[in-house]
């Protein structure tokens, strides 16, 4: 049972939100095998209009939808604000690798990738957050 959020009353589907992750995880990837910019790129763009509410401009949450209606996936709904929380910590994430890789700091870079795709691993395999923990925790010492 998630935990209910007690700011937003939206609701997201959750299931979509673990492919996204899954898409965040292959690119990165491909980032740290390659460490070409165009992936950290790619994945600054896709955070940022995902962040601005624009999906339909989204080539990951395009995909995604594709591949929940081809796979007949149903939603599972889920509070949106911890996991918009979490997407703006991905918006921070892929504007620093974004910055460390075109600037050839390529080693930090890999660190932080890393990060990314072990939070996205976590979303996409066991359904966990670490994103939406850290919300919690915030929510809590704001009582």
């Amino acid at each position: 049972m998630s935990q209910s959020c007690p700011i937003s009353n939206r609701k997201i589907n959750g299931n979509l939100v673990r492919v996204y992750s899954i898409q965040v995880v292959l690119l990165g990837m491909l980032l740290l095998i390659t460490t070409m910019p165009i992936f950290a790129l790619i994945l600054l763009y896709d955070f940022s209009i995902r962040a601005l509410r624009l999906p339909n401009l989204s080539p990951i949450h395009l995909i995604g939808k594709f591949i929940i209606e081809t796979l007949h996936i149903k939603p599972e709904m889920t509070d949106e604000a911890p996991k918009r929380f979490a997407l703006f910590i991905g918006l921070f994430f892929s504007l620093s690798l974004s910055i460390l890789y075109a600037g050839g700091s390529f080693v930090l870079g890999a660190v932080i990738a890393g990060i990314l795709v072990v939070c996205a691993l976590l979303e996409a395999l066991f359904n966990y957050c670490v994103g939406c923990k850290v919300y919690q925790l915030l929510q809590l010492l704001k009582k």
